[in-house]
């Protein structure tokens, strides 16, 4: 039984990724970067993207696929900003796919050069799924406590970057900062990590220019 469990694990896995790998050749032909952001719930993914689009739109063309098991309130309150998004509700799945994406991709505008995709709020099945991004990034929030490396080590493995939020929460709330950066680089050596505040702006006018840096080697290397 565990072996046909295992079979049709891989073979959807397989699906996925023949799909992110699609998705992934449809938005280099149209110089779209994406970024795949993925946490516990309420780290501040959504409140990262709005203050993102402070220092990239509307210089930066941008959208947004927000994933969530129920409602469209973060697609709404990325609209209220006048940046196109779309809601992706899952009804229970604990994971965006890439076939939901590719359902949607082919309306993103014209010259959109970014595209954030929120992932539902886990740190568990998101990690093994593909969306065809250029880069991944796992948030974690100060509020979380400095465990989540190691209870969740594959978000951190798969991922390209850590982005550590709520800092301005640094101080009343007990969190060793420097462990945490530790323990994730054990896992993944080759993190880039960035620590953020999206209520003061802390380091979210870094993580853009880094956006955009990256961005530009993206399209040099597919000139």
């Amino acid at each position: 039984m565990n072996r046909k469990e295992i079979t049709v694990f891989e073979d959807l896995l397989g699906s996925n990724k023949k799909i992110a790998n699609e998705l992934r050749h449809y938005l280099r032909a149209k110089g779209i970067f994406t970024i795949n952001l993925m946490s516990s719930p309420g780290s501040g993914k959504t409140s990262l993207i709005e203050k993102l689009i402070d220092h990239l739109w509307p210089q930066h063309p941008l959208a947004v696929i927000e994933g969530d098991i129920e409602t469209d309130l973060d697609a709404a309150r990325i609209r209220a900003k006048g940046v196109p998004a779309w809601q992706i509700t899952t009804g229970g799945a604990c994971h965006l796919e890439a076939k939901m994406i590719a359902r949607i991709i082919r309306e993103i505008p014209e010259k959109t050069e970014f595209l954030f995709i929120e992932n539902v709020g886990n740190l568990v099945c998101p990690a093994s799924y593909d969306l065809g991004e250029n880069l991944r990034f796992v948030l974690l929030s100060i509020p979380e406590g400095e465990d989540k490396p190691l209870k969740y080590p594959k978000a951190f493995l798969t991922a390209q970057g850590l982005i550590i939020t709520k800092i301005d929460l640094l101080g009343p709330i007990s969190f060793d900062l420097d462990k945490v950066k530790e323990e994730a680089r054990k896992i993944n050596p080759t993190l880039v990590i960035f620590t953020t505040s999206s209520r003061t702006g802390e380091g979210i006018k870094e993580f853009a220019t880094y956006l955009i840096q990256q961005r530009q080697r993206f399209q040099e290397n597919n000139a």
